[in-house]
């Protein structure tokens, strides 16, 4: 009798696997996901970071996947820092970060900065470029000299940003509004650089750009 019930478990449990396999698996590989993430979490310190405010438009780790945001992954330290004193002191303006860049002390901002320069930036991989705006493009950012700022690769250095695989709709903005004084930087060579290409010339500025993909580095 004892025989006849455990074969009987064995049978019904057999059947359970056959027809709900696929979906145990994937629960399995979901709990598997959600223990390592919470284990990455934790090794950064006791709940809350102070990244998590940046999660919802900016990405886990500050690598977004939205057109609009910027990957703040892999951006030069100092760069950050001078673009969130901007945010707070409102001399660049965003509706989200404004007020958020008020609530930030320095050792808050360095460490922010910190923390994201240290990531791997991303592969803007939903992005699909048009061919034309991308030779396009790949030859104005050759003829313009963004390498002298943005590095060989585009990936920034010091107090310029990476822009290589940065969002496309983010990209145009921030062209657009360097081109009609919404936006300036130190220097004043962004503004004048934007202002003297049309608009056809920065949207393949940025689809090249955006198609840009960074090197691959090791996740710290």
């Amino acid at each position: 009798m004892k025989k006849r019930i455990a074969w009987g478990v064995l049978a019904v449990t057999a059947s359970l696997a056959a027809f709900y396999g696929r979906d145990l698996l994937g629960l399995y590989h979901l709990q598997q996901y959600i223990g390592d993430s919470a284990q990455a979490y934790e090794s950064e310190g006791p709940w809350p970071h102070l990244t998590d405010v940046c999660t919802g438009c900016h990405g886990n780790g500050g690598r977004s996947l939205h057109q609009r945001y910027p990957s703040l992954a892999g951006q030069p330290a100092p760069y950050l820092i001078h673009q969130l004193q901007q945010f707070a002191d409102g001399q660049r303006r965003a509706p989200n970060m404004e007020p958020l860049a008020k609530t930030l002390g320095d050792a808050d901002i360095r460490a922010l900065a910190d923390y994201f320069a240290r990531q791997s930036p991303p592969d803007n991989q939903s992005f699909r470029p048009d061919a034309g705006l991308l030779d396009a493009g790949k030859q104005l950012v050759t003829t313009r000299g963004c390498v002298a700022c943005h590095g060989q690769s585009l990936q920034g250095a010091a107090g310029f940003p990476r822009l290589a695989g940065q969002g496309v709709d983010y990209l145009r903005a921030q062209l657009d509004a360097f081109a009609d004084g919404q936006r300036r930087e130190p220097t004043g060579a962004m503004q004048a650089m934007a202002a003297a290409l049309s608009a056809d010339e920065r949207k393949a500025i940025a689809h090249y750009l955006a198609s840009a993909n960074p090197p691959l580095q090791q996740q710290p």
